[in-house]
């Protein structure tokens, strides 16, 4: 019973790392676009 438990705590806890983890890969791709994007705007003008 306790390893079905400890096993199930684990998992948890590495499925919580990956969506942190899935997030911040989000902001930083995100972060680069509107840097790319800002680049093209100011080479316009």
């Amino acid at each position: 019973m306790r390893k079905i438990v400890l096993l199930a705590m684990l998992a948890a806890s590495l499925g919580v790392a990956a969506c942190n983890t899935v997030s911040g890969a989000g902001k930083d791709v995100s972060s680069a676009g509107k840097a790319v994007t800002n680049t093209a705007e100011d080479a316009k003008h």
